[in-house]
This record gives structure tokens, sequence and C-alpha cells, in this order.
């Protein structure tokens, strides 16, 4: 096996720590809007996040800073013709950090629902959004013979890559309802999970449908067996859902996303951006690679500071690992 190949896989798990941990926040913020039936309960889905939400982040800044170092072509290429998308899920993470940080800080209600807004779209653009510009990926773009991007943005606007991103938003939506039922107590858990059932039949009819369309078009062996893995797990977060076995269900629903994302960058490789004008155009992860001597720092870089991090974030949820309730939240003075 190469460096590049070592690290196209390096990529591929970041993503899918990402897409894992930042899934079940992206969905807390979309729920927050509907679950919560006023302030208290509103902190209360708020703060089961409140903690981990901002470390969760780090995994995309990993990968988007590996991507850098390791397929300069790669990411050249990528965030110059996902310009647009890219950069509104920027300012969608941005409003979201803020509102977290600002909500609090006005007493009355319109200051707070404000705030409420941001974090639901700050939320829910991301979700949908990251759908959709992998889908593009996948499915592939068009690059000419010296790999830009040469289509427009509504080329993007596809109908693959769109059914992507609702994948996205409503696996997440569904990933964040099962967290709130694994960390809350009361009215909240209960309806909690009773909600992560209806969203995990949705979430299984968008994702069957797409994971069907991926193996038609990009489709192996490896990418059969995960879709099926992928299917087997979120049917079976919702049966655990049904039986209020909150733990399970989130480890389910987790492994749900690992496997459809696996899915995506196994019928991915050995392409990293396939060409829709000519095969030949493609880039690969030999072509849009470094150097073997850059590829090589960056390995023994990330033997020695990714465990510092895991054991880091490791820490972060052991401590927060309690439930939280409305009897949690103290009185508006």
């Amino acid at each position: 096996m190469h460096l590049y190949d070592l690290w196209f896989i390096a990529i591929a798990v970041l993503w899918i720590g990402y897409f894992f941990l930042e899934g079940f926040d992206f969905g807390v913020g979309i729920l927050s809007r509907f679950l919560a039936r006023n302030e208290t309960e509103r902190r209360v889905t708020i703060n089961t996040i409140g903690p981990v939400w901002d470390g969760n982040e780090v995994w995309l800044l990993t990968a988007g800073g590996a991507t850098f170092a390791a397929f300069p072509e790669w990411y050249a290429t990528l965030f110059s013709g996902f310009y647009l998308p890219l950069l509104i899920i920027l300012l969608a993470l941005i409003v979201r950090a803020v509102a977290f940080d600002y909500r609090g800080k006005g007493e009355t209600d319109r200051w707070r629902r404000n705030w409420d807004h941001c974090i639901f779209w700050g939320s829910l653009i991301p979700a949908f959004l990251w759908g959709v510009a992998f889908g593009n990926i996948v499915r592939g773009v068009k690059l000419d013979e010296d790999h830009h991007y040469v289509g427009t943005f509504f080329d993007l606007l596809n109908p693959y890559a769109l059914l992507g991103g609702l994948v996205t938003l409503s696996l997440f939506t569904f990933h964040g309802a099962v967290f709130l039922a694994l960390k809350t107590t009361g009215e909240i858990r209960t309806r909690a999970n009773q909600l992560s059932i209806k969203l995990g039949a949705v979430a299984a009819v968008l994702a069957v449908a797409f994971l069907v369309w991926t193996q038609a078009e990009r489709g192996t062996g490896w990418t059969l067996a995960t879709s099926v893995l992928a299917a087997l797990f979120l049917v079976g977060a919702i049966a655990v859902s049904f039986r209020v076995r909150e733990g399970w269900a989130f480890v389910l629903s987790g492994l749900t996303i690992i496997a459809a994302v696996a899915t995506l960058f196994l019928g991915l490789y050995p392409d990293v951006m396939p060409s829709t004008i000519a095969p030949e155009n493609s880039l690969t992860v030999q072509n849009a690679a470094a150097t073997p001597k850059t590829l090589g720092i960056m390995t023994w870089v990330a033997v020695i500071f990714l465990p510092l991090i895991l054991l880091y974030q490791s820490w972060t949820y052991w401590v927060f690992r309690k439930r939280i309730g409305v009897e949690h939240i103290p009185a508006a003075v």
C-alpha cells in the first residue's frame, strides 16, 4: 500500500468521525426548534451539546487540513469548484457558533428567538449541503484536462446530489433525536425517543434509495457490503428505539453513518474527484497526491498527535456523560 492510499483512508476516517460527531449536534440544533416546548426545555436540548459541539468541529478542520497537505490538487479543485456551497456552509457554521454563545446574553424573548433561528438554520443548512457536496464528489463533476471545474453552481444541484443532501439531513436529525433521548430525562426524553422512530423511518426510505443509486453508478462488492450493513444498522436503531434502549440506538445510528460514509469513499476510490467530461480528466489518489516526502512527514505527525486528540475528546465526553433535564436548569431571575 502506498502512502497516498493510506492518506485516502485517513481522510475517509476523519470525515466519518466528523459526520458521526457533528451529525448528532446538527440534529440537536435542528430539533431544538420543534422538540422543546418552552425556554427551559430549549436550554436543556442546547446544553446536551454545549460542552462538545465545538470539539466536534475539530474533525472538520483536521479533514480539510489533511486534504490540503496530502492531496493539494484535490483540495484546490474542490474548494474552487465548490466555492459557493462551501462558503454557505462556512457562514452557517460561523452564525451557529455565535448563536450558541450569544443566545443567553440577552434577557428578552425576541433576542433568544432570533438566535434560536440562527441555531436552527446554522445546523440545517450544513447538514443538507454536506450531502450535496459529497454526492457531487462521488457522482463526478465537469473537470477539464487541467483538472479545473468548468461547470456552474446549478450543475451541482442535480437529482443525485440533492437526494444525498436529504439523506444526510434526515440521518443527522435522526441521530440527534437518538442522542437527545440518550442525554435527557423526563418528557423531553420521551418525545425525543418517539420522534426518533418517525425520523428513522424517513431516513431509511431516503438512504436506501440513495445507496441503491450509488451502487448502480459506482458500486463494487465492498460498497454492496457496506450498503447492506448501513441498512441493517438503521433498521436496528429504529427497532431498539421502540424498546427505549437509547444507548444501543445511538450506537446503531452512529454505525449507520459510518457504513454510509464508508460506502461513498469505497465507491469513489481510486478517484478523489471523477470527471464527467472524460475519465482521463479525473483526479485520482495518485495524480492528486503530494510528494512522498510530504506524505511521510504527515504520517509521523499523525501518529504522534492523533492519539492525543482522541484521548482529550474521549475525556470530554466522559466528564459530561450524565443526563440533563429541566430540573437541572436554574430558574430565570
